[in-house]
C-alpha cells in the first residue's frame, strides 16, 4: 500500500490518500493523471491493467487500487 501512495503523491502531494474515497468522482484526479498512475502501478507491480479496469471504482481510492492490484497479481 505504502508504494501506491507513493506512486500517487507523485501526481497529487496535498492529497490525503489514507482517507480520500473519491479521486475520481471529485475530479481530484483527470485522465492524464489517470494515465501516469496506471502506466507507474504497471511498471511498479508488473501487471496489465487494461481498458475493462478502467472504471471509477477501481481508482476512487487508493486502497480500491491496492485491491485492484492484488485481483491482478492473482490471475
Amino acid at each position: 500500500m505504502d508504494e501506491i501512495i507513493e506512486i500517487l503523491s507523485t501526481v497529487h502531494p496535498e492529497v490525503d490518500y489514507e482517507t480520500e474515497t473519491g479521486l475520481i468522482d471529485k475530479k481530484i484526479f483527470d485522465s492524464f493523471d489517470i494515465v501516469t498512475i496506471v502506466g507507474e502501478l504497471m511498471d511498479e507491480f508488473d501487471v496489465e491493467i487494461t481498458a475493462e479496469h478502467m472504471i471509477p471504482e477501481n481508482f476512487n481510492s487508493a486502497q480500491a487500487i491496492y485491491e485492484l492490484i492484488l485481483t491482478l497479481q492473482e490471475d
